[in-house]
């Protein structure tokens, strides 16, 4: 004769237990997956195996904005490359970049400016800073008095360089 069916209600205690060993096995099962790449990324803090190569150069990126503040016409590419053939090519003809691009910024009436843009990438060795300080300085100055601009941003960063 079969016996009656009866249902068990769980324990609480062991159904707690069994939730706290569960999440204690699943965080260790990530912990170990994650542990070896953590560790990777890491690094043993050794410096590299190669030496840094190059030498010691400042390199400046001016950014200059063609919209004009008191509403006159934008600056045109051939504007823009015929101020850098005459203020800038003189100062570094031993080269330079230019990257054209979109920016904004927010003028000195409080606006948010958005404006084709071009960013001017100067590369010289660090002994000649205080010279080319002075150059870059001519450089801005004239781009602002030219096309009525507030400002152009600068940028310096000490890099090493090798040609």
């Amino acid at each position: 004769m079969p016996r009656p069916r009866t249902e068990s209600k769980p324990c609480p205690k062991r159904s707690a237990r069994r939730t706290a060993l569960t999440a204690a096995a699943a965080t260790c099962a990530v912990l170990a997956a994650g542990t070896p790449i953590a560790y990777a990324t890491l690094g043993d803090g050794a410096p590299p195996a190669t030496a840094a190569r190059g030498t010691a150069y400042v390199e400046t990126r001016l950014f200059f904005g063609t919209e004009r503040p008191d509403g006159g016409p934008d600056v045109t590419g051939r504007q823009f490359w015929a101020f850098v053939d005459r203020h800038v090519t003189p100062s570094f003809p031993d080269g330079l970049t230019v990257q054209e691009g979109r920016g904004q910024w927010r003028d000195s009436h409080g606006v948010i400016e958005r404006e084709r843009s071009y960013e001017l990438i100067l590369l010289y060795p660090a002994s000649e800073a205080p010279t080319r300080d002075t150059q870059v300085e001519r450089i801005r100055a004239a781009y602002e008095r030219a096309y009525a601009q507030d400002s152009v941003a600068r940028l310096d960063e000490r890099t090493l360089a090798d040609f």
